[in-house]
């Protein structure tokens, strides 16, 4: 199961400064984080950017926050995107921790500091020192490089490089309707205040449809929600009547089919808000909070 937010680039347009901007995208990497977000990607919204804080700075920032502390050194050196980066909120992701002495199998993020010959490379995944590893055949890899190692004991050390994806948040930069077309994109929500409100009845049918097959969840920027990112009028969303029927998606009568923008359903996870605005880092935390129960 693939779990993925979309975040549009124009998401810090209301900060103040860069200080501000990126406070606010560290709430965004924690709330991924909590719910076990594994994809985090920005989207490009042109028409909201303001120009300062556009989507390089977005996805430049998150990619930092989503970086396990013991390699953002090595892996990013002083960047002027990174300024105020000291603010942002540890995220203590629990895949980004490695085993202890009696552990088994947790996997950690490591960096390739040399390359040496008879296909062996020494790795910095935070233990005390680098680590000399043997490449597996079916891998190629290059100085400077990110890879995935899997642990066994801290005290020795017993570990290896596996080919497999970087543990942990991966923040990536890519079109909307990329993100929903994707094979492993499982149920596309639009989270809109438009949308059709989340009831008790309606999350009892649609957790039994993510937990199986994923979901992507797409958020809107401050004042300027999916509908005017997408450029439809809000009375134009045609959400979604019923959720009764969600767990065979194939079913034209499960009441779930794409809409026109290539989402499932658009949903209203903070209905009757108290506030006039939720920012977008508020909403990720109450729209997954709440996708993330199990019936």
């Amino acid at each position: 199961m693939t779990v993925s937010a979309l975040v549009p680039s124009s998401l810090t347009r209301e900060a103040e400064d860069k200080r501000e901007a990126t406070r606010k995208l560290g709430y965004v990497a924690r709330a991924a984080t909590i719910f076990r977000v594994n994809r985090l990607i920005v989207y490009p919204d042109p028409g909201g950017e303001t120009g300062r804080f556009d989507g390089g700075f977005v996805s430049t920032v998150l990619r930092y926050a989503a970086t396990p502390p013991y390699l953002r050194t090595e892996a990013w050196g002083k960047r002027d995107e990174l300024e105020y980066a000291g603010i942002l909120p540890p995220l203590r992701a629990t895949s980004q921790t490695g085993s202890e002495s009696n552990g088994s199998g947790s996997s950690r993020q490591g960096i390739v500091t040399e390359v040496g010959p008879d296909h062996r490379v020494r790795v910095n995944c935070g233990l005390q020192h680098p680590i000399s590893l043997n490449v597996p055949p079916e891998m190629a890899v290059e100085e400077g490089e990110r890879v995935t190692v899997r642990i066994s004991s801290r005290r020795p050390v017993r570990a290896k490089l596996v080919d497999e994806p970087l543990p942990g948040l991966s923040v990536e930069r890519t079109d909307l309707q990329a993100a929903l077309s994707r094979e492993d994109a499982g149920v596309c929500i639009a989270a809109s205040r438009f949308g059709d409100p989340l009831t008790v009845g309606r999350l009892e049918t649609l957790a039994g449809r993510t937990e199986r097959d994923g979901m992507t969840v797409a958020f809107g920027a401050p004042e300027r929600g999916l509908p005017d990112i997408l450029g439809i009028e809000a009375s134009a969303i045609q959400a979604s009547s019923s959720a009764d029927g969600v767990e065979e998606p194939s079913a034209p009568e499960d009441g779930v089919e794409p809409t026109d923008h290539g989402f499932d359903l658009w949903l209203n996870t903070v209905p009757d808000q108290g506030s006039e605005v939720v920012r977008t880092e508020e909403a990720l935390f109450a729209t997954l909070a709440s996708l993330s129960l199990r019936a």
